[in-house]
């Protein structure tokens, strides 16, 4: 009989492209992947442990699905989640048979077998060598590959937990890398996304991130090269000329700023100044004008002064990013900065005044930059349908989110749009006259 399988996925896109690598192992056993839980044979929860309501979110949902097994299911917890909390996830649910960190889904096949013989099984170890080269995922984006090329992380920013649940920093080897880009265009895809935890810090021992995107830019069929997070400590001036100087890597880069701060930046433990990440910008900059830059941003570390706090808004200013990912710090067990005196808490209702603060000063130059794009002509890669109206969702090569209509035929396709109408946070464009959607590459 036939068993199948339904995976859940929260967070990052390591975890979507964990999930593929999950889906394809059970695949290869026998399992038949389906769209939602109800009926499934086995269901596992793919888990971030990033905040603290990342956590929360899917303790709340592992409660939805227990209602909603079929009898003699198996419930499984994957992830950072599962890596963080380990055996106390069995103790404090009775119902989840499995807790599998990121490591050891090459075991899911097994360990379900023993799930379903009664075992209620923990398997959290690190493998430093497990890269899973043979195993062949199962893509469910449909028109852009995530490709893992390094695991694990070696920085230690007193706020994240990611070096608890991935452990150390370890990369595939390239010509690795290429064979799975090469399989990806076999798959009739044209756009490849390369992960790590600070990717650019790649290296195999032999090639690093300049050779990567090189060797990977070149791969025949593949039209759009991205990258995701990379660390503003590992842009040398090699990498910033393999991007400048290889036509299919795109001009965008998400830079993960954190603070303004140069004491808020030590604090955090980020290795680097306000001043040191100017001039990684103005880098980038210079060498690829017109470069899409967004970022990420925590509110409320312990300890921020309103000076602290005053010099991430005029960094923010002083860039004016294409866009910002803001958050509210949360405080992760395990990571150093649960040993900060607990006067530098800062009180919640400081944090949402600063937060409310960043995201209009983010929104209000993210909407500026837009409008003063409107009549800008630009090719554009048909993603999937809109959320809402019979819209078509695109990316442009800088990052920019487009919506056009369209019919459904045209997704995986590209196209070339002028920009007619923003948001302020995204686009809508429409086909420029006597152009026709260009097929996909390969």
């Amino acid at each position: 009989m036939t068993r199948t399988v339904y995976i859940e996925t929260y967070g990052c896109q390591m975890n979507v492209s964990d999930s593929e690598l999950m889906y394809g192992t059970l695949q290869a056993s026998g399992y038949t992947p389906v769209e939602g839980p109800e009926g499934a044979d086995v269901v596992l929860v793919n888990t971030c442990a990033i905040r603290e309501n990342a956590e929360q979110r899917v303790i709340g949902r592992l409660g939805e699905l227990r209602r909603d097994l079929k009898p003699g299911a198996v419930l499984g917890v994957t992830g950072c989640m599962a890596q963080r909390l380990g055996p106390r996830l069995l103790a404090t649910d009775t119902r989840v048979q499995l807790v599998v960190g990121p490591d050891a889904y090459r075991m899911l096949p097994q360990l379900i077998e023993g799930a379903r013989g009664g075992d209620r099984v923990t398997a959290t170890d690190f493998d430093l060598e497990e890269h899973y080269e043979d195993v062949v995922a199962r893509r469910f984006e449909g028109v852009k590959a995530w490709i893992p090329v390094q695991r694990g992380c070696d920085y230690r920013c007193t706020y994240c937990i990611v070096p608890t649940t991935r452990g150390p920093e370890r990369s595939r080897k390239l010509a690795e890398v290429v064979r799975e880009t090469q399989e990806v265009v076999a798959q009739g895809l044209t756009e490849v996304i390369l992960l790590g935890q600070t990717v650019n810090s790649y290296h195999d021992g032999t090639h690093d991130f300049a050779d990567l995107l090189r060797a990977v830019g070149a791969v025949d069929g593949i039209r759009r090269v991205r990258y995701t997070s990379p660390h503003p400590n590992d842009f040398s001036d090699r990498v910033i000329a393999a991007m400048a100087e290889t036509p299919t890597v795109c001009a965008h880069v998400h830079l993960p700023m954190q603070s303004g701060s140069t004491s808020m930046l030590k604090r955090m433990l980020r290795r680097y100044t306000r001043e040191e990440y100017l001039d990684c910008v103005a880098r980038l900059r210079a060498a690829m004008p017109g470069l899409g830059l967004t970022t990420d941003i925590i509110v409320g570390f312990p300890g921020e002064t309103e000076e602290e706090f005053a010099d991430t808004l005029s960094l923010v200013r002083e860039v004016r990013f294409d866009d910002a990912f803001t958050f509210k710090f949360s405080l992760r067990e395990g990571t150093p900065a649960t040993r900060m005196p607990p006067e530098w808490t800062i009180p919640d209702a400081v944090i949402d005044a600063r937060y409310d603060a960043l995201l209009g000063t983010v929104r209000g130059i993210s909407r500026e930059r837009n409008l003063g794009r409107l009549g800008e002509r630009m090719e554009v890669l048909v993603e999937k349908e809109a959320r809402k109206g019979e819209l078509l969702q695109c990316r442009s090569r800088d990052f920019k989110t487009v919506l056009v209509q369209g019919p459904t035929e045209w997704i995986g396709r590209y196209l070339t749009v002028e920009l007619t109408g923003t948001t302020g946070a995204t686009f809508t464009g429409t086909l420029v006259p006597d152009r026709h959607p260009l097929p996909m590459a390969g």
